[in-house]
């Protein structure tokens, strides 16, 4: 997800098979080659096919003022098919080496694509080793809404954010959200400079003119959620709510950042007692000063901000950390599980910090005028393409579609739907239609109508409910719902 300035499955392709003898094989076996892309409508190459990644072990050296990186990933990988070839999303860097298991592997580039191919083949089952080692000048990736992701330079370092498509610009990968894996990240920068990546900080090792900094994720997590964010900041570590926190600032946006970040420890109590324990080993902020990008991201244990953020981006990004990163989407075209699911919680904490109720909130949206197409479109559940991934729509219409279901079955009802998608699909991946039977059990409500209307038809929803229309709902109800979320944190189902 990324917070705008708003005012899978696994899939194979066969290529041909071709019969690979090995030593120990009794008999020929079929190997095929993996695809190249997971199929997704949005992304089509994204991702790749026939293997699964545990772990990746990256250790970086990076130098701003050139803007040069050099690194070696060290990727730990399950064949899920016998293999003959398998692809790499990288873009860009020059490969100096690439080995599987030890060996000189033969390697072809297609634009994102590395394709690989090993001395033997891969048995099913198998696991793996590949070493990467890489060097050059990193860019930024543009999307096709025109924003940039991946590695963005600036003047003191580089702002890392891969959500969709960047990851590739900076390490090797699986890029895709379906395929999670621990992260040991240990980059190395100019004295003077720090280096914030995802998990806990396992060592910062100062030297005389570099210092290496080594980040440790254990929790499953997205490429899109990894980070290596650099530059001059100042740091403070302490604990959050209880969880160990480490927020890194750039001292030129210190004076803005630091009312909004104090809030996290209470942000973080509100939404484990509604949605359940907090889901990682850490937590945090980076807050750069990165005026060409235009936004923050919820990357996992520590969102990333371009500036100093409003209190409702941070809240929106701790969000994240239940919605998007320990549940992640199957299909890019599901965002709305992130960004809705964000939007609908940083309402909750607005009401609880003592601004407008959930109700009057969803009363004044709904008051806009159908006329008003871009607020209303595309629907979220539908964005229609890549260049809609980050629509408003999908942001605010898709937080209005989960408080008209909050009213539809009930607040205790919708806190254990909500309880209940975070206990189910925690550090794994859920899709739309999984989160529709998730309600329609938990409530005992038929809810295919409710959510056609609000997921899928364009234009304003109307007449979703089963004994009122869409204008009357929102005015009726006014009564605060935070009492009744820290009330019903008990509720399992």
């Amino acid at each position: 997800m990324r917070m705008r300035r708003l005012a899978a499955g696994l899939g194979i392709v066969a290529g041909a098979s071709v019969a690979l003898a090995t030593p120990a094989a009794a008999h020929a076996v079929s190997f095929v080659k993996g695809s190249a892309g997971l199929g997704d409508s949005y992304f089509p190459k994204a991702g790749n096919g026939g293997y699964d990644v545990s772990h990746y072990g990256l250790r970086l050296r990076y130098t701003p003022k050139s803007n040069r990186l050099t690194g070696d990933a060290r990727i730990l990988a399950t064949a899920t098919q016998n293999l003959s070839r398998f692809d790499l999303d990288f873009r860009r860097l020059r490969i100096s080496s690439l080995r599987v298991n030890g060996k000189r592997a033969r390697l072809v580039r297609h634009g994102q694509e590395l394709k690989v191919t090993p001395l033997r083949g891969l048995r099913k089952g198998t696991e793996f080793t590949v070493l990467v080692r890489y060097r050059g000048h990193p860019k930024p990736v543009i999307d096709p809404d025109g924003s940039r992701d991946g590695w963005i330079p600036t003047d003191d370092g580089a702002f890392v954010a891969s959500e969709p498509q960047g990851a590739p610009s900076w390490f090797p990968c699986n890029d895709y959200p379906t395929d999670k894996a621990s992260y040991r990240i240990r980059v190395n920068v100019p004295r003077g400079k720090t280096a914030v990546a995802n998990g806990t900080l396992v060592s910062r090792e100062a030297g005389d003119e570099r210092t290496t900094f080594t980040w440790h994720e254990e929790s499953p997590m997205a490429t899109y959620l990894a980070t290596v964010t650099t530059g001059k900041f100042n740091v403070t570590q302490s604990q959050a709510n209880g969880i160990p926190s480490y927020v890194a600032v750039d001292p030129r946006e210190a004076k803005g950042a630091a009312e909004p970040l104090s809030k996290i420890p209470g942000i973080l109590r509100l939404y484990g007692l509604g949605f359940g324990a907090y889901p990682f080993g850490t937590t945090g902020a980076a807050v750069d000063f990165a005026p060409s990008v235009g936004y923050a991201l919820e990357t996992q244990t520590r969102p990333i901000y371009d500036s100093a953020p409003d209190e409702a981006t941070v809240a929106h990004e701790v969000a994240h950390q239940w919605f998007g990163d320990s549940v992640s989407l199957r299909r890019w075209r599901q965002i709305w599980l992130n960004e809705a699911f964000a939007t609908w919680s940083e309402w909750l904490w607005q009401e609880h910090a003592g601004g407008r109720s959930l109700p009057r909130r969803f009363h004044a949206l709904y008051g806009t005028p159908a006329s008003n197409t871009k607020f209303w479109n595309p629907p979220p559940g539908n964005p229609g393409g890549p260049k809609n991934l980050f629509a408003p729509s999908v942001y605010l219409r898709g937080g209005l579609a989960l408080e008209a279901l909050r009213q539809e079955v009930g607040q205790p009802t919708f806190i254990g739907i909500l309880r209940d998608w975070v206990r189910d699909h925690s550090y794994g991946n859920a899709g739309t239609r999984e989160f529709m039977d998730l309600a329609e059990a938990d409530s005992g409500d038929n809810l295919d109508h409710f959510f056609q209307v609000w997921l899928y038809e364009k234009g304003k929803p109307r007449d979703w409910g089963s004994s009122a229309t869409g204008e009357s709902r929102g005015a009726d109800r006014s009564a605060s719902v935070v009492p009744r979320v820290i009330a019903a944190q008990g509720t399992r189902r």
